[in-house]
């Protein structure tokens, strides 16, 4: 492990602390305070597991998975199947084997989702991150709405080291679109990175640039590889969900970027999206800097969660 690498873990270790105690501590006493595995015990976990933020529906596919377990193996007691409790879970966040192939390939990458989140920052951070891979990137500054967007976008373009296309405060985000692309398609860049509007309460508005922006995509670079990838705050919890949701009706999304791990009591929430919406949880960030944001994990994502005295890993 890369010292980058094993520093941004010991971060998220340490930022998934509250989420830990969260969920840990429950399967903890409940493992502990159980002779036998049978229904009552199944019960408590389903709701331990629900309050950790896991979702209604991950919850039900983990438990749904232990059951077979504990019956094919014919398990009794609780300590043998804490493995498979962890390893359950560690199953519905698999990310998927052509997760990031927007990044070797010639791409347009739309970054949505609501403003706050640090939507901004996160599509500063991943072209720091594509530009050490070497990519060529563009910047789109779409997000000609918020005053400061365009200003932030461009602090993080110098930063990163990549071009930026942007607007007028308040010009039509789609005219942005059609210049980066032209731009994009003009410099032969790898990667086009464009920013967006994070307007969620007028759905209609939202919904009627998000398909003028894509036919222009269509139309003017039909060839790219598309990517749409949601920024969620991590600390929402269950209204996380929800919002990608919400966005999910109005785009068709292929990744999640989850923002803000480190401090959150509802961490969880990592494994309900990817559950529940069949959308992988891509990247995770959890700080300021250009190298706290990285390709997510699932395996280090609940080493880290589980990875405390009293429920471990390699148990």
């Amino acid at each position: 492990m890369s010292g980058e690498k094993k520093g941004f873990f010991s971060r998220l270790k340490e930022g998934l602390t509250k989420t830990r105690n969260n969920i840990v501590q429950g399967i903890d006493d409940l493992f502990n305070g159980y002779s036998m595995i049978d229904e009552e015990f199944y019960e408590e976990l389903e709701e331990i597991l629900i309050m950790g933020d896991i979702g209604v529906g991950a919850t039900g596919s983990i438990l749904e998975r232990l059951r077979q377990q504990v019956r094919e193996r014919r398990l009794r007691e609780p300590a043998a199947c804490k493995q498979l409790l962890i390893d359950s879970i560690r199953e519905q966040m698999q990310v998927g084997e052509t997760a990031y192939d927007f990044e070797k390939e010639q791409s347009v990458v739309l970054v949505i989702g609501v403003n706050g989140v640090g939507k901004t920052t996160s599509v500063g951070k991943l072209a720091g991150k594509l530009k050490e891979q070497g990519r060529k990137v563009i910047l789109a500054a779409a997000d000609t709405f918020r005053a400061a967007a365009g200003e932030q976008l461009t602090e993080w373009a110098h930063r990163a080291g990549v071009e930026i296309i942007g607007g007028m405060e308040g010009s039509d985000p789609a005219s942005v679109i059609y210049d980066a692309v032209h731009a994009a398609k003009a410099r032969e860049a790898d990667v086009l990175l464009c920013d967006t509007a994070g307007r969620l309460h007028n759905k209609r508005n939202l919904m009627e640039e998000l398909k003028k922006i894509d036919r222009i995509i269509e139309k003017e670079f039909p060839q790219a590889h598309r990517e749409n990838l949601v920024v969620l705050d991590g600390t929402t919890g269950q209204n996380a969900l929800q919002q990608a949701r919400d966005f999910g009706e109005v785009t068709n999304l292929t990744g999640i970027i989850l923002t803000k791990m480190d401090g959150t009591a509802k961490g969880g929430i990592a494994v309900a999206i990817q559950s529940e919406l069949h959308v992988p949880v891509k990247y995770i960030g959890i700080g300021e800097t250009i190298d706290d944001l990285q390709k997510f994990d699932p395996d280090e994502f609940v080493n880290a969660l589980f990875d405390s005295k009293g429920v471990g890993v390699n148990e």
